[in-house]
């Protein structure tokens, strides 16, 4: 066994952990807390005080703003960039499915530049999400949607134009704060396959459901929310340059 310590100050205290040769999964050991991205590392930071942990559950928004704002995300996407673009067509009424709103005012509004800082920028695939949001808006079953568990929802989601399992799993994570699905997008997955939880080859969409698994099990045994692992992964991973996942 490991003892680790967390936090800071007067709210710091010590967690113990599995031994660092102690084995998390078939040929994966736990490593030590000490050590930047093993295993045992990423236990010990989702024991920090709750108050100094990311969150992204919805409080208040609806089913059509979590997927629209989704939608609006991904690979390529910076994450303050899908939030200004969500933010400007929420303020319009895009994603009040009651409203009238075609596809060309949703176009207009992401061609328009973003005030990022006091820089303009442009959305990248104002087109192409602009197309996906407008079908949403066309197929999107909120109240029929909204009575299924966690995992059914993240398979009806899957309907939707755009919408495969990593971000249909994002929707539901944050809008029922669950810990049945994982949001495995390329921050994940390096940090991941950097821990060696997930394999060096991997082909999505096809190993989603096995990843998953993986990365629930490791959730389970570190003792915390896969929710909370997911977001704590994330929020560290994307400040990292690319090449400190680099297997080696």
């Amino acid at each position: 066994m490991q003892q680790v310590w967390v936090g800071y100050g007067e709210g710091a205290r010590l967690i113990d952990l599995p031994a660092a040769d102690e084995e998390l999964l078939p040929g994966v050991m736990w490593g030590c807390a000490s050590v930047p991205f093993s295993p045992a590392y990423w236990a010990a930071r989702c024991a920090w005080p709750a108050e100094t942990m990311p969150t992204f559950v919805t409080r208040d928004g609806s089913l059509a703003e979590e997927v629209g704002f989704c939608l609006l995300g991904g690979f390529g996407i910076r994450y303050e960039i899908n939030a200004l673009a969500f933010e400007r067509l929420r303020d319009h009424g895009a994603f009040d499915l009651e409203l009238p709103f075609s596809i060309e005012l949703i176009t207009e509004l992401l061609e328009a530049p973003l005030d990022f800082g006091g820089r303009a920028i442009r959305y990248r695939f104002p087109r192409q999400r602009a197309r996906r949001i407008s079908a949403m808006r066309e197929n999107l079953r909120e109240a029929e949607l909204l009575m299924l568990s966690a995992p059914d929802l993240r398979d009806a989601l899957q309907a939707l134009e755009g919408v495969g399992p990593k971000t249909a799993s994002w929707v539901v994570r944050n809008l029922l704060d669950s810990d049945d699905v994982a949001i495995l997008d390329v921050h994940i997955i390096r940090v991941c396959q950097r821990a060696g939880i997930f394999p060096a080859e991997i082909s999505l969409p096809r190993d989603y459901a096995a990843l998953e698994a993986r990365f629930l099990d490791f959730a389970e045994r570190a003792g915390v929310r896969s929710s909370l692992l997911d977001a704590v992964m994330w929020a560290e991973a994307r400040t990292v340059p690319p090449h400190v996942w680099a297997l080696t």
